[in-house]
């Protein structure tokens, strides 16, 4: 029988009394290891956390804790190697889609340590200046931000086993709030290896970083009202977290990242061929494929003008056509897998949806995969889908509601009467709030009023212009200077943005007292 995974909770290494759930090898179809959280005392382990946790945390100033996260980076370098073996048989994934995983992570954690050293030897933060209360200077009022006396439960999605743990942990840990994680079940062997290596090395206090695997049952019911809780994943899912008696009666604080229809827009004015034009066409097939297409920034809608529809399909199929797909240890493979037999039904069952309204313009399928057995392997290849006319794009309900969770795209061309991007603007509202949207031009004054224009729809506008063409950091990736996040049917929630990732573990007070007093607070 396969290796059954411990959990890290109530201060010690425990496993499951249960049989376990079996992670598999998603091209090979061999079993990995087990995973299972029957018989856990939950509420131990959430009274442990947030207790004695929570309390050595908050008795750290900020740089401490930087210091902790900055040791907890080196631990994670160190088994790099590890690290990659695991996403290759658990996620399917190419060495390349492996890193933005394993290597974004480890970045985003080493940049809040970097800034954790800049906010002192404190134990709470200002935030903005005192404000007069009267005629009198003598008294004011100062907002202050304290850690919150509760824990962060994060279920996380399978998509980003690394960096979905250390993106939400390293914010969270520097604010002095100790950390629950949940990892999806179908990856959860790369973040228990990595809480594991972390904790065996000591580095942060009892209690500071647990990890459940498995059933997320019963989670949410321990849940009181100082906790957070991050959540990562379907729509469904999040309205089952906002819903829980957690939530709506002893008012816990939730993040939620959902669904998210992102777009690409090329704007008016760019010919074909055009340098504008290519960095489209490369951004778009490049999102399409990076991690099987498996990433909730990813782009599933391309937006072009109507006259540009024949030649940008025939430019990203071209370039789609050159992606092998097939087992990522082939060097030759440049797409690996989708990470479960129930992830490839999905996305097959999507793609003949969105079909109903679109015609395949490229079809990845086509191909045969390298080194794999198409009977057994969890592969699809990249699909471009589109609508012939504005019309269409009109008409095509399901494209604009319906993500489907591969590599999978469908190019959308809208009307450019007068040169005005109105109908463009309007179609990309039809995603109702997504996480991003990028946009390709050579006009800084046409791509400046479309970010505004879009900005309230979204978390993030990225933009792709000839002058940066080789400093962008990619439509898909979230990079920790920057929020992630968005409206509407991407969930409402926040994360990242440097330091404003630190407000949803604080809670904020305004403190009334003379200036003499105020000027004590430390």
């Amino acid at each position: 029988m396969t290796e059954l995974l411990p959990n890290h909770f109530n201060g010690t290494w425990q496993t499951g009394t249960g049989q376990g759930t079996v992670l598999t090898d998603p091209v090979l179809g061999t079993e990995l290891v087990r995973v299972d959280a029957t018989g856990l005392d939950l509420a131990a382990g959430f009274a442990f956390a947030r207790e004695q946790g929570g309390q050595a945390l908050r008795a750290l100033t900020y740089v401490q804790r930087a210091g902790l996260l900055a040791a907890a980076q080196k631990v994670l370098q160190a088994n790099r190697d590890a690290y990659y073996d695991i996403a290759t048989a658990n996620s399917g994934t190419v060495k390349n889609d492996s890193a933005v995983d394993i290597d974004g992570g480890i970045f985003t954690l080493g940049t809040y340590a970097k800034l954790g050293e800049g906010l002192g030897e404190r134990f709470f933060l200002a935030d903005g200046d005192s404000a007069r209360l009267g005629k009198d200077p003598l008294f004011q009022s100062q907002h202050v931000l304290t850690p919150t006396r509760g824990v962060a439960l994060f279920i996380n999605a399978f998509n980003f086993p690394s960096w979905g743990l250390w993106e939400k942990a390293a914010p969270a840990l520097l604010s002095g709030v100790p950390v629950i994680v949940k990892p999806a079940t179908a990856t959860a062997w790369l973040t228990q290896r990595m809480v594991k290596d972390v904790v065996d090395a000591g580095i942060f206090p009892a209690g500071a970083l647990s990890i459940v695997c498995g059933s997320s049952a019963g989670l949410m019911d321990q849940l009181q009202p100082f906790d957070v809780v991050s959540f990562t994943g379907s729509a469904d899912t999040a309205a089952v977290i906002r819903s829980h008696p957690a939530v709506t009666q002893r008012s816990v604080r939730v993040n939620i990242e959902a669904d998210s229809v992102n777009s690409a827009v090329l704007l008016p004015g760019e010919a074909a061929g055009s340098e504008a034009f290519d960095l489209f066409v490369k951004e778009v097939a490049r999102e399409m494929t990076v991690k099987s297409g498996q990433k909730c920034t990813a782009i599933r809608r391309v937006l072009v003008p109507e006259e540009l529809y024949a030649a940008a399909a025939q430019a990203i199929s071209a370039r789609l056509a050159k992606t092998t797909v097939g087992n990522p240890r082939n060097e030759a493979v440049r797409m690996g897998a989708l990470v479960s037999r129930a992830q490839l039904v999905a996305v097959k069952d999507g793609l003949e949806y969105l079909k109903t309204q679109a015609e395949v313009l490229h079809d990845g399928s086509a191909a045969a995969l390298v080194d794999a057995d198409a009977n057994i392997a969890c592969c699809v290849g990249p699909t471009l889908l589109g609508v012939r006319n504005a019309a269409g794009s009109d008409s095509a309900d399901r494209i604009h509601d319906t993500e489907v969770f591969g590599p999978v795209a469908t190019l959308v061309p809208y009307r450019t009467t007068g040169g005005s991007m109105d109908h463009a603007f309007a179609l990309v509202r039809r995603g109702q709030g997504s996480l991003v949207a990028s946009l390709y031009g050579s006009n800084p004054q046409a791509l400046a009023h479309a970010a505004a224009e879009l900005a309230d729809s979204h978390g993030r506008v990225h933009i792709i212009s000839p002058d940066v063409a080789a400093l962008q950091t990619g439509h898909g990736n979230v990079m920790p200077q920057s929020l992630h996040g968005g409206p509407g049917r991407a969930g409402g929630g926040e994360e990242l943005g440097g330091l404003r990732a630190l407000n949803f573990y604080h809670r904020r007070t305004a403190i009334q007292a003379s200036t003499t007093v105020l000027a004590q607070l430390q």
